[in-house]
């Protein structure tokens, strides 16, 4: 039996909403399309609930409750920011479900969205799912719709 010692393992990343994934140059926020927070994909959701697209525990939520990051058991860190510009509406139009320090699993909920009020005002709602450190080499994305919690992309670990 053969192993290959330099063989990195690949880690799925799932959806983390309801809606269609689309690759993160393709968002309206240039910040995020030119991928100055790092490499990522985006979602544009169709449903109330934004889900862990990890394992890891949550290390940060903004206290408007519009973006978190996690970081993964390997030191992958993934921040999940909802819309553009929702940090205006100061939490309002979102709903904390977990907590800073959690350890959670992939597809666990973690905020809940009013979606239509929000759409309602004007913002662009695409969830954009961000890989902000270097523990990774390779980003495979699985574009189109997607229900929660499907597989969205693999990434393979540096």
């Amino acid at each position: 039996m053969k192993f290959n010692l330099f063989k990195k393992a690949k880690t799925s990343v799932l959806t983390c909403a309801d809606g269609k994934v689309v690759p993160i140059t393709e968002v309206s926020d240039p910040v995020f399309a030119q991928k100055m927070m790092g490499d990522g994909f985006a979602v544009i959701p169709t449903g109330n609930t934004i889900y862990s697209p990890v394992s890891g525990k949550i290390s940060m939520i903004f206290d408007t409750n519009h973006a978190f990051g996690l970081t993964m058991s390997n030191g992958l860190e993934v921040l999940v920011h909802i819309g553009i510009d929702t940090v205006n509406e100061k939490g309002e139009g979102f709903k904390r479900l977990a907590a800073i320090n959690d350890t959670v699993k992939a597809g666990d909920p973690i905020i809940g969205i009013d979606l239509e009020a929000l759409k309602a005002k004007g913002y662009d709602m695409a969830v954009m799912v961000i890989f902000t450190n270097d523990k990774y080499s390779e980003l495979t994305l699985m574009e189109g719709d997607h229900q929660a919690k499907e597989e969205a992309a693999t990434i393979q670990l540096a």
